[in-house]
């Protein structure tokens, strides 16, 4: 059965849409410290990239491994909360979900690390 929701078209589910959006945000923001560090390192790395950036394309993609950072974060939040909701019990496939997902972060951070690194050392 799929949800009541999906038969909305047109505007009303783009306001929708956008609504379960904020939601999302807000429920990440109050409940995941992972994701409020990254919301501050975004509000540092942000401005810094727009200041760092040579080039237009240097800032786009210093900005992209920024928000790439927090579009994971926010993926792999939603999995452990699913896994959560499933069972709380310790089990070897909800670990490897979790574990799967926090080195889905890892890479993101890491990938933050070496753009920024060859753009503002100039190798790129």
């Amino acid at each position: 059965m799929e949800s009541p929701y999906k038969g909305k078209t047109g505007l009303r589910r783009l306001l929708n849409a956008f609504g379960y959006s904020m939601a999302g945000f807000k429920a990440a923001f109050k409940n995941e410290d992972a994701f409020r560090q990254e919301v501050m390192m975004a509000v540092i790395l942000l401005p810094l990239a727009v200041y760092l950036g040579k080039t237009g394309m240097q800032t786009a993609l210093m900005i992209a491994c920024v928000l790439l950072v927090m579009i994971v974060e926010l993926l792999n939040s939603s999995i452990e909360a699913t896994v959560d909701r499933i069972s709380l019990e310790n089990h070897q496939l909800a670990k490897r979900a979790k574990d799967i997902g926090s080195a889905a972060v890892l890479l993101s951070l890491v990938n933050l690390v070496v753009v920024w690194g060859l753009l503002i050392f100039d190798r790129v």
